[in-house]
């Protein structure tokens, strides 16, 4: 089993929830990026969601876009990431995920990057862009090698495709609320609760939801039936200020965190 395994079933003991936030790697450099993750894990991050900088995010609104654009200006690269990694894994308790492109998995070679990626403290891989058609051969290396490979499934995902999804998923199912990019929403869908529901009856997964959360009453709604919380461009957004005031960047952000895990439910 992976680490994010082993922290969901002591979740599960505990009758806790998780609450996952997202940052992009390098925005606006890595030193800041790894004082975020440090930040984030004192105030009860359960896990860490960074992003690896693309060209072409496909599931990412203007504010997750504009981070992962900020990124690549300073020339990030991905072993500039897991040097980061490696060093602040050795520092926090939160297990580290990466958001990626599979075109930056499939260029440095499947079972390479989850060697590297392990090596660098990283525990699981969401990939947005990977068709469940074509997730095979990186889900078998995935699981072989006890690293999480973390599918995602939306509210249009047709149940045959669901099924398939869920056969090359580990660590968690990733829930995406609504159908659409990533980014803040008022309200959460009504039926959220129903088709969490519907998919615990199809896994032993743990499963988290993400897209759209920002507010503490949504980490309360969320957590009240879903296994975690994954909160992305609310953190994202500030980040964005970093780059002229990083310390009070940093104190937003453990006040921010510190508000939406005290929003979450237990059972």
């Amino acid at each position: 089993m992976s680490r994010i395994d082993d922290r969901f079933h002591e979740l599960k003991a505990a009758g806790r929830k998780a609450f996952i936030p997202f940052l992009t790697a390098g925005d606006p450099d890595l030193d800041f990026t790894a004082q975020a993750l440090k930040a984030l894990d004192e105030e009860g991050a359960t896990f860490c969601e960074i992003g690896i900088p693309y060209s072409d995010p496909i599931a990412d609104g203007p504010v997750i876009q504009a981070s992962y654009s900020r990124a690549l200006d300073q020339k990030i690269k991905l072993d500039n990431i897991f040097a980061m990694t490696a060093t602040i894994g050795q520092e926090i308790q939160a297990p580290l995920i990466t958001m990626v492109s599979y075109a930056i998995i499939y260029k440095r070679g499947l079972k390479q990057y989850i060697q590297d990626a392990q090596k660098s403290g990283i525990d699981g891989a969401i990939v947005p862009d990977l068709p469940v058609e074509e997730a095979g051969p990186f889900s078998a290396l995935c699981k072989e090698a006890d690293f999480s490979l973390i599918q995602l499934i939306t509210p249009t995902t047709p149940a045959d495709r669901v099924e398939k999804i869920l056969a090359t998923t580990s660590g968690f199912l990733y829930y995406v609320s609504v159908t659409g990019i990533t980014g803040e929403r008022k309200t959460l869908p009504t039926d959220l609760a129903d088709r969490v529901k519907r998919l615990q009856e199809k896994t032993t997964l743990p499963i988290c939801v993400g897209f759209g959360i920002h507010q503490p009453e949504h980490v309360k709604t969320v957590s009240a039936v879903a296994d975690g919380v994954i909160v992305g461009s609310a953190f994202v957004k500030r980040v964005a200020t970093a780059k002229t005031d990083p310390t009070a960047a940093l104190t937003d952000i453990r006040e921010y965190t510190q508000r939406m895990v005290a929003g979450l439910s237990s059972k």
